[in-house]
């Protein structure tokens, strides 16, 4: 009996929108994507607040990472929100990043989605004033694209309560959320039912903290310097010399890949006024990952591919 080699898979064309250096958790994603070959990231968006200053951390982190390939648009600025991780950035200017930067971070993405190939996935790490103004702009781009994110609570609150909470990235802009569930593409979100539960700690956070990677060194220090700065009270109280935060933002980056670890749900979602998620007849077909089938196995990975032991 002979066995035939799967054929290679061909690399998933990916962009990320995120509102990195809110909290930490959006570098983490951003690092974990980098050292993952199945996706092949055609362009990053910086969402919320002072988007050209968080252009210049993602740009120090390609940079860092050997990606100066991948192109990043500045997304729409908005009211403030914060950024902790300021200090790592230092003075840093976006004019050294030697990829490409689009000042219209929406008409990139727009570009960058109709000129594929292949259908692209969107993920969605932050509010999403960002991707509902895409969605404005070119309508057309939902039949060629999929979106991914994270976003809401539906059976399970922060660090598994039993409270729902109205989830940050949906709160901040909850029409935005709306309308970006309403269009007519495929869309797969991790709630805090699975994505707020994630993180590093015990051997694998000590094997993650002392790893000479220089992409996971550069996590490291901004992890340091995030917990100096960030006043966030329901983020606070993690202790860097022996956990990580809660890391909700892998989960979306992992469902582009594959879908292995989690149990999804076909459920019907409204989002309210006030950036709350729920089931409801009237709602939106979202794809969502309730639960863990293996959140160990998960954890294994993303430490694996973080410290470059792929």
């Amino acid at each position: 009996m002979t066995h035939h080699s799967a054929p290679a898979r061909q690399p998933i064309p990916v962009v990320l929108d995120t509102d990195i250096g809110t909290d930490i958790d959006d570098t983490w994603a951003l690092a974990f994507l980098l050292r993952c070959p199945e996706l092949d990231v055609r362009l990053i968006t910086t969402a919320t607040g002072d988007t050209f200053d968080r252009a210049r951390l993602v740009a120090r982190l390609l940079e860092i990472a050997g990606r100066a390939d991948i192109p990043i648009g500045i997304g729409i600025p908005l009211e403030p929100a914060p950024n902790y991780q300021q200090g790592w950035v230092g003075d840093y200017a976006l004019a050294r990043y030697p990829g490409q930067v689009f000042e219209d971070g929406v008409g990139a993405l727009a570009d960058t989605i109709r000129q594929s190939a292949t259908p692209v996935t969107v993920i969605g790490i932050g509010p999403l004033p960002n991707i509902a103004a895409l969605l404005q702009r070119a309508p057309d781009v939902a039949a060629l694209a999929r979106f991914i994110g994270m976003f809401g609570s539906l059976r399970r609150g922060y660090f598994g309560s039993t409270e729902i909470p109205a989830e940050y990235n949906v709160k901040l802009y909850p029409y935005a959320c709306r309308h970006v569930f309403a269009a007519p593409w495929p869309i797969t979100i991790s709630p805090l039912d699975t994505c707020g539960s994630v993180q590093l700690a015990g051997e694998r956070y000590q094997t993650f903290r002392s790893s000479p990677d220089p992409l996971a060194r550069a996590v490291m220090e901004n992890y340091l310097c995030w917990t100096l700065a960030n006043q966030n009270p329901l983020y606070r109280g993690f202790d860097p010399d022996r956990e990580s935060s809660i890391l909700f933002d892998l989960v979306p980056i992992y469902l582009a890949m594959t879908e292995e670890w989690v149990t999804i749900e076909a459920l019907r979602i409204d989002v309210t006024a006030e950036g709350r998620t729920r089931e409801d007849p009237a709602g939106n077909l979202i794809r969502c990952a309730t639960d863990w089938v293996d959140r160990s196995a998960f954890e294994d990975f993303v430490l694996a591919r973080i410290v470059g032991r792929t």
